[in-house]
């Protein structure tokens, strides 16, 4: 009728985490359709296992570290991810992909109209099979593939530029994440607050402090880099070539290290799988291409104060409205304090 107002459509409602997370959990929503969808979370991202494919999607949170809460922000942590991680693994990270959503609400991976919602990764999906910590534990790992790994890195390291005038936010990082990991360790109620603990945190930052001066030495000479900043097993890939996956994309500061103490967490990890024998040849066989390796005191120093890190990274699982498996953490959190303990002693402190 002459008049009457015109019918005016309501715009969608904005694209919840939980519409992003069930739209792209169903094959459907990517272009070479996958027979199934397997879907992995962690803090900060959900990441869809398509086969051939991987694609991640950061979680829009914000924590003391990080900010993920804005479009442009998960936008440009993405294509920062992409291309540190290309350092260690080439083109196994494809690109950054937009996910869309047209006037209808209906979301959409990839190029085409409508308004940009998010973004993901793409990455070539590794064989499971052949990372790391699945072949320690199927006692699938010989010396040559640790070698391997060892001089993969090793050349990595040898590349990076020695970070001489910016190389004190290392020990500064070490002093600040070692007074996080006392004020979370010992928070009440939590089962790591004992007397114990409270003594091993003593001893770990008695024996940083210790070598603080050795570590600014260290720094002088050229021996601290920018590296990964979160070399675990479960990001190797034993294919070839050998890849390392999934560095710390987040924060530079935590990437700049002395690569004998990234390198030997690597093998603390293996040694907490039950492989301790990989720690020892993947250190010596740095030293053959960089030289340069710290008394052993140092790095079992520097193995205390990441065991302790891992610690209260695992309980910190336990500040989410919603952990998951609540009561896995605090029994992986006091291996993690037993181990430091260990290397406290091998430290002498």
């Amino acid at each position: 009728m002459q008049g009457s107002p015109p019918t005016m459509t309501p715009p969608p409602a904005a694209a919840s985490l939980a519409d992003k997370r069930r739209f792209l959990g169903a094959p459907a929503a990517y272009p070479h359709a996958p027979a199934r969808v397997d879907v992995l979370e962690t803090h900060m991202s959900c990441v869809f296992l398509t086969g051939a494919l991987a694609y991640k999607l950061k979680k829009p949170v914000r924590y003391p570290f990080l900010d993920f809460t804005s479009l442009a922000a998960r936008r440009r942590f993405c294509m920062t991810e992409l291309r540190l991680n290309r350092r260690l693994a080439g083109d196994v990270y494809r690109r950054v992909v937009p996910l869309r959503r047209d006037r209808h609400g209906r979301l959409k991976l990839g190029g085409g109209g409508g308004e940009i919602v998010d973004w993901l990764i793409e990455m070539e999906q590794l064989p499971a099979a052949e990372m790391l910590d699945n072949r320690i534990a199927a006692n699938r790992v010989a010396a040559a593939d640790v070698v391997g790994i060892a001089r993969m890195l090793g050349r990595f390291y040898a590349a990076a530029t020695p970070q001489v005038r910016g190389g004190g936010v290392y020990p500064r990082h070490l002093e600040k994440e070692s007074a996080v990991n006392r004020a979370l360790l010992l928070r009440q109620g939590w089962s790591t607050r004992t007397d114990r603990t409270v003594a091993l945190l003593d001893r770990v930052e008695g024996l940083l402090e210790r070598w603080t001066p050795v570590i600014h030495a260290r720094i002088a000479a050229g021996r601290i880099v920018e590296g990964h900043g979160d070399l675990r097993p479960e990001h190797i890939c034993l294919r070839q070539p050998i890849v390392a996956i999934d560095c710390l994309e987040f924060d530079r500061e935590m990437r700049i290290l002395d690569p004998y103490d990234e390198v030997n967490y690597l093998g603390l990890e293996c040694e907490r799988q039950g492989a301790g024998w990989i720690r020892p040849l993947l250190l010596a066989t740095l030293e053959d291409a960089l030289g340069g390796r710290p008394e052993p005191a140092l790095l079992h120093t520097y193995g205390a104060f990441r065991a302790v890190l891992r610690a209260r990274l695992c309980m910190a699982h336990l500040l989410d409205p919603e952990p998951q498996r609540p009561e896995h953490w605090p029994v992986a959190a006091q291996a993690y304090l037993a181990l430091a303990e260990a290397e406290c002693v091998r430290a002498g402190g």
